[in-house]
């Protein structure tokens, strides 16, 4: 009798230990605070508290540091002193997990390896290279990520875009699609599927010269990408290029916030249907521009944006009659 009543406290016990884990989970994936509404959250590890900046609510008072208990000043302290490798990546073959033996004849410690042990430590060096390929499957991923990593370089993809791709063309060469086609053109067609992805816009005509794929060639595999792997990507919007071509462009905070206005009434009267999102954002980019005297000309927003100065006029005279904007050309 007694043993059944402990063993019931201690499973209560037990249940509202992992009751309030949960609770101090939650508590950490918190993104709003409850009280204002407000993302203005922020971590004192000093006090081991979460703290609202908008209203001052404490909202965890005994958060747990999740960070190394040593100390590093220089970044060869911290490579000595950390006891993990680096994170995995799905952009490597063997998605980072690998020993890889170093170039140097040092040891561990810094110190220069024997002579006679050179030979030996060049062999394991030779062939720590060679099993890490060990059939043609992998020799593909091989070529595949590296020609994934040299365009996302070359068009200065951020690292996210790049995991992306990698998993896309990974689950591409699950379903046999690289069969029949090129490594190249499926590589790029990861890329531009992962840009979409990710709400990073980049057009066709953008992937095309980066890749030197023809353009029908990457829509035509994207198409058949996208139906085999059920990607859900919805079409890109004007919107999503506003912030690169003003960064570009070197336009201030008002022209940005003024071509969100202009697009929002062009959709809002249908303006923006059945047309290039690239033109229809150039265009929003020249009017205001204009309205707010940063004037650039039609052929300068052509060069950064990639439609020709015919789109953006056309495009431009459409709005000026349609939302009643008195442009001075």
């Amino acid at each position: 009798m007694c043993k059944c009543l402990l063993r019931a406290t201690d499973k209560r016990e037990y249940q509202g230990f992992f009751l309030d884990k949960t609770e101090k989970r939650k508590i950490e994936e918190l993104v709003q605070c409850p009280e204002c509404r407000s993302n203005q959250l922020s971590k004192d590890y000093s006090r081991a508290e979460l703290v609202c900046r908008n209203c001052g609510l404490v909202l965890d008072d005994s958060m747990i540091d999740q960070g190394p208990e040593w100390r590093a000043y220089d970044s060869e302290q911290q490579e000595k002193r950390a006891r993990t490798g680096a994170p995995m990546t799905y952009t490597i073959l063997d998605k980072g997990l690998s020993t890889t033996i170093g170039w140097k004849n040092k040891d561990y410690y810094g110190k220069a390896i024997p002579t006679k042990t050179n030979q030996q430590v060049y062999r394991l060096r030779k062939w720590a290279r060679r099993i890490r390929i060990s059939n043609a499957t992998e020799r593909s991923l091989a070529i595949a990520f590296s020609e994934l990593d040299r365009l996302a370089s070359a068009m200065g993809l951020p690292r996210t875009v790049r995991e992306t791709a990698a998993m896309i063309y990974r689950k591409a060469a699950l379903k046999n699609l690289v069969c029949g086609r090129t490594i190249r053109g499926v590589a790029t067609t990861a890329v531009y599927a992962a840009c979409r992805q990710c709400n990073v816009p980049r057009s066709l005509d953008e992937i095309a010269a980066s890749s030197r794929i023809p353009r029908k060639e990457i829509g035509r595999t994207y198409i058949l990408v996208s139906h085999t792997l059920g990607l859900k990507l919805l079409p890109t919007s004007p919107a999503d290029y506003i912030s690169r071509f003003c960064n570009e462009l070197k336009f201030s905070g008002n022209v940005r916030t003024k071509t969100e206005e202009i697009l929002k009434a062009a959709a809002h009267r249908e303006l923006t249907s059945g047309r290039s999102p690239m033109g229809i954002a150039a265009a929003s980019l020249y009017i205001a521009s204009v309205l707010c005297g940063e004037r650039r000309t039609q052929e300068e927003i052509a060069n950064v944006t990639g439609v020709t100065a015919v789109t953006i006029r056309n495009r431009y005279k459409e709005f000026a009659k349609n939302l009643n904007i008195d442009i001075n050309p």
